[in-house]
């Protein structure tokens, strides 16, 4: 029988009251508190694993990070499961509902339409593929041994109180959930959550199309600059690459990027649709953060020859979204005895869920990861003439069609069709809630369906939704033991596609690019391709072999920080979307300032590279500020805090909070005033057609209408990379139409002077009101802050915990120094505000001469179980800039050790 509301309403205010007992907040009774804490692990003494062949021992530090020790590799991957498990299966459970489409399993109708978006994709398909097809036995071997592992710990926690609190709470909403074993497909299926969030320039795809309601081509062209080589430069120096010299699997010549296709251009309502698919994608859960551009990273690898340890150091810090529990999760992997039957010792950060170290190093080398920005999707726009088939090339092609039942907890089952394309595109408009009967009102022209059609569908190509290979590298990296090895690794890192620093111990360093990235027909990615003409299709990928690559440059040093990775000459296109360097560069300028004159980088300058939160456009921008007329006092009071400030933007100066506030009001009059309605940051209201089923179009459940406050617009100006080089570009220009506003008077205003006057009384006013009158109160940090939010419960209206519950498992607020494309890269959103949405999710400095001498930090812990003393416990330090000692090494382990805990064979 359901529970009453007054039952389970009841039942939460109990468990809020024992988690605020827990949180030294509020009262609460034993059973309470015993609830909080059940589900801690034991981290000392002796548990029995099955399937073990010989005890492995799981050494914690202060910090709760675990070191494993075992005999064999498929012992020390089984506990790798059970000890993650431990730590973070609330978590793991949650990850692979989102992968698998499931969530509403767990969490009801609210999740319906993320289910039918992500099952329209297909991710768990893909993983299975993967598993069943491609991967070598023996990682299917270790993946299995990780499996076992966690279902270990499972057998002891069937679910509720003893699993994590939040089980408890879900039980409040959904008391008949008990979670299932775990598989090796679910490992392998998080590796398309990386992919997604990491994929490149789908967004501007679509952002390009919406703007051409507006703006003509030469202006979307303004908002999109080409990327500045001479200034920022690339991370392979030249387009040339050694090696093979690409050729199309058929023979031929590869064909010449065609001009920008005007497929959404013109179509009302295929402009609609677009909108609507960019909004389903927003809605998509992100325990890594935004899709697509905007994601950031820093990685640099500086040569023996050039440091004071005389070997190589290696620093990284991977830029994603904020969250609780962190992202990653620290750990070491060690064989007792290192040999070609056991090769693992190694040490680093991975994915709760994943066997293996994503990031970190063995005793012979060290890696670390950026992402590349290639573009590895495309939208396409297809003519759907029935319910079954679509147009290519003026013949009817018949859709692939595959059922998906969703269950979902407390109602019932949804049951819909995915189309996919005979190029494996899945049609992703099925799952959007304008659906296809949209391009029956398109006009006709060149870039709308022909009469007679049913409308237009939108197809996505994903490289990640082609099977691949990446386990594979994982387990391969964590083993390499040389550039060989390193390289043979790389070459099977299909998805995400990444930058791959490299450094040993033999005073190497180098660069790889890898990944599975297409080779365009007709169109250059971006904007959406017409699908019914074959001509835009991909023909196959990019060889391995001619993917630039860089060994021991002559520099001594390698910098990747999203920033291009080779100049236009090389073929085939990589992308055009490339962030835009201002990183890169400052990480390349402060290593050469430090080699001037025969200097040498220390471990502690990488660590302060890396906390560098010099604001490179304030160099340009503050000095013209500075030169305008301003009469109004208060205004004058705060322009004058500028003038000594040394463009460092630390949580306690006042003029980096000035100076970011008129950087936003210049972003929103120059650029936010002038988008369509659609895309600004506003209240609005959107149609809703719920069909039965996508074959059947004219079957529809529900029309309603959604109201409410919509988020900023993904092209609305955010502040970013790319934001920076369309103003200092148009700074050139002070009669550029963009300077033309509108002020608080409505009046319309003209000229850059004018308009930078403006900003700085609009950026007063707005840090009066936030702040305070008084400009000696102000400071960066009361602006620029840090919550930490627990999100696997879900954020919004469809969130099993109520606001309250939500506010005790998030952590801060933090005041953060950094900002937009510093390199310290606390991001945040000039459209929506101030809040930090980009964090360095970890950091870590490797030391090549001495492993033990390596530092690394997470922004969170290494506990998913909120109270745990390890769930954020390195959270302070992490915000402080502060990096914790890295033990390495069995005797360096032994010191750290706080607890020990055996697994015995079952």
């Amino acid at each position: 029988m359901p529970r009453s509301k007054k039952f389970r309403r009841a039942r939460l205010i109990v468990l809020a009251l024992a988690v605020l007992l827990v949180a030294g907040v509020g009262y609460g009774g034993y059973r309470g508190v015993a609830a909080v804490r059940a589900s801690f692990p034991d981290v000392n003494g002796s548990v029995k694993v099955p399937g073990l062949s010989a005890p492995v021992d799981v050494e914690r530090d202060a910090n709760g990070i675990p070191q494993l020790y075992a005999d064999t590799p498929v012992d020390l991957f089984r506990a790798q499961g059970y000890v993650q498990a431990q730590d973070r299966f609330w978590e793991m459970d949650v990850r692979r509902h989102i992968t698998s489409g499931r969530l509403s399993e767990m969490f009801g109708a609210g999740q319906v339409e993320t289910d039918t978006f992500l099952r329209t994709m297909g991710w768990r398909q893909v993983a299975q593929k993967e598993y069943d097809t491609l991967l070598e036995p023996e990682t299917k071997k270790y993946l299995d041994a990780y499996a076992d592992g966690v279902n270990a710990w499972l057998a002891e926690h069937p679910g509720g109180e003893s699993a994590s609190l939040e089980y408890a709470l879900l039980g409040v909403a959904n008391g008949d959930y008990k979670p299932e074993k775990w598989t090796p497909v679910d490992s392998v299926a998080w590796l398309k959550a990386m992919a997604w969030n990491l994929s490149g320039n789908l967004q501007e795809e679509i952002d390009r199309s919406l703007l051409s309601q507006d703006f003509s081509a030469d202006k979307i062209a303004q908002l999109y600059p080409d990327y500045p080589y001479a200034r920022n430069g690339t991370i392979v120096k030249t387009g040339t690459v050694s090696g093979d010299t690409y050729k199309p699997a058929d023979g031929s010549t590869a064909p010449a990027a065609a001009p920008a296709a005007p497929a959404a251009q013109g179509a009302v309502a295929t402009q609609a649709l677009l909108k609507d698919v960019s909004d389903r994608i927003d809605a998509m859960p992100q325990l890594l953060g935004r899709q697509g551009q905007g994601i950031g990273s820093n990685s640099w690898v500086v040569s023996g020859s050039h440091t004071t340890t005389g070997k190589p150091l290696l620093a990284n810090d991977p830029h994603l979204g904020p969250g609780m529990p962190s992202v990653w999760y620290q750990m070491g992997l060690h064989c007792r005895a290192v040999s070609a039957a056991c090769a693992y010792d190694t040490a680093g950060f991975t994915f709760a869920g994943m066997p293996g170290v994503v990031i970190g190093h063995n005793n012979n080398i060290s890696w670390g990861f950026t992402n590349l920005g290639a573009d590895v999707t495309d939208l396409f726009l297809e003519k759907v003439t029935a319910p079954d088939s679509y147009q290519v090339d003026g013949k009817e092609v018949k859709f692939e069609l595959r059922k998906e039942t969703i269950k979902v907890a407390g109602g019932e089952d949804r049951t819909i069709t995915v189309r996919t394309t005979q190029s494996g595109a899945p049609l992703i408009s099925d799952a959007s809630s304008e659906q296809r009967k949209v391009g029956t009102y398109a006009p006709n022209g060149n870039a709308a369906p022909d009469r007679g059609t049913t409308g237009y569908g939108v197809a996505l190509q994903w490289t990640a939704l082609t099977p691949g290979k990446t386990m594979d590298a994982v387990f391969k990296l964590d083993r390499a033991t040389g550039w060989d090895d390193f390289r043979g690794a790389a070459k099977d890192f299909a998805v995400p596609a990444q930058n791959l620093v490299y450094a040993d111990t033999k005073n190497n360093i180098g660069y790889q690019a890898p990944g599975n990235i297409p080779v365009r027909g007709a169109g250059d990615g971006t904007y959406p391709s017409l699908g019914w003409d074959s001509s835009y299709g991909w023909k196959g990928s990019i060889p391995f072999s001619t993917l630039p690559w860089s060994f021991n440059p002559a520099a001594g040093y390698i910098v990747t920080a999203n920033q291009a990775v080779v100049d236009p000459s090389y073929k085939p296109l990589l992308t055009k979307d490339w962030e835009y360097g201002t990183r890169a560069k400052e990480i390349a300028d402060q290593i050469e300032s430090k080699l001037k004159n025969g200097g040498k980088i220390s471990p502690d300058d990488m660590q302060s590279v890396q906390l560098d939160n010099t604001s490179v456009m304030a160099q340009t921008l503050v000095p013209m500020l500075l030169k305008v007329q301003i009469d109004d006092p208060y205004v004058r009071e705060a322009q004058d805090l500028l003038k000594d400030w040394n463009y460092h933007q630390d949580a306690d100066s006042a003029a980096a909070a000035y100076y970011n506030s008129v950087w936003r009001q210049l972003l929103t009059l120059a650029f936010g005033q002038k988008f369509p309605a659609g895309l600004r940051a506003e209240d609005n209201c959107l149609l809703v057609h719920a069909p039965t089923d996508p074959t059947k179009p004219d079957t529809t459940t529900s029309i309603v209408t959604e109201c409410g406050t919509r988020d900023p617009g993904k092209a609305q100006p955010d502040g970013g990379d790319r934001w920076m080089e369309v103003v200092r570009q148009q700074l050139t220009q002070p009669d550029s139409d963009w300077w033309t506003y509108i002020d608080a008077d409505h009046h319309e205003q003209k000229g850059l002077n004018n308009l930078l006057a403006e900003a700085m009384k609009d950026a007063r006013q707005d840090l009066t009101s936030r702040l305070s009158k008084d400009i000696s109160t102000w400071s960066w940090g009361r602006l620029h802050t840090l919550t930490l939010r627990e999100q696997t419960m879900g954020t919004d209206d469809s969130s099993i915990a109520s606001g309250l519950v939500h506010k005790m498992l998030n952590r801060g607020p933090y005041e953060l120094s950094g900002g937009t494309a510093a390199v310290d890269a606390a991001g945040w959103n000039a459209a929506a505000g101030y809040e930090v949405d980009w964090i360095p999710s970890m950091r870590m400095v490797v030391d090549l001469s001495d492993f033990d001498a390596s530092h690394w930090i997470n922004v969170g812990g290494a506990s998913g179980h909120a109270f745990h003393q390890n769930y954020n416990d390195q959270t302070d330090l992490w915000a402080k800039g502060q990096l914790l000692p890295w033990a390495y090494s069995k005797d360096a382990v032994a010191k750290a050790v706080k607890n020990k805990l055996v697994l015995t064979t079952g």
